[in-house]
């Protein structure tokens, strides 16, 4: 398999500040943390966008006003606390980074937790890619570059 190196990604991923219990009258707040794993050994990336939209696709925040470097295999997130429902159960981050050289792509995911009563529920949703800069790079050594 060939191995792939992103420069830059664009990335959609699901959140949910509730969820619905039964039917629709009835639902559960959430804490939503969106966890961002600069995977790459050696390379530090760049995020340049952490947004935060509705279901409606509203902005509801944006998250950065500046870019922010992520050094080598580390870590940061941003949390959206429980009583904050305003992105509703379609909520979603959009969420922009960018390398100097190609490097294996971030692992992006949000995770929802709440713990209402004696009831706990927790799931996550992983990161979709929209668009990307790549390099593929084949069992020979040939690169190919492609912008998705």
């Amino acid at each position: 398999m060939p191995t792939t190196r992103v420069r830059s990604q664009t990335l959609y991923v699901p959140a949910y500040s509730h969820i619905y219990v039964r039917n629709a009258q009835r639902s559960m707040n959430l804490a939503t943390t969106l966890s961002i794993r600069n995977t790459s050994q050696d390379v530090p990336l760049t995020l340049s966008t952490i947004d935060y939209y509705d279901s409606q696709g509203e902005l509801v925040r944006a998250y950065l006003d500046t870019t922010r470097a992520l050094g080598p295999l580390a870590s940061t997130y941003v949390v959206v606390d429980t009583d904050d429902i305003r992105g509703g159960v379609g909520a979603n981050f959009i969420l922009r980074w960018h390398a100097e050289r190609p490097i294996s792509p971030p692992v992006v995911e949000t995770v929802m937790i709440t713990g209402a009563n004696t009831q706990g529920i927790s799931f996550r949703s992983t990161a979709r890619v929209l668009r990307e800069e790549r390099v593929s790079t084949d069992t020979l050594g040939h690169r190919s570059d492609a912008d998705l």
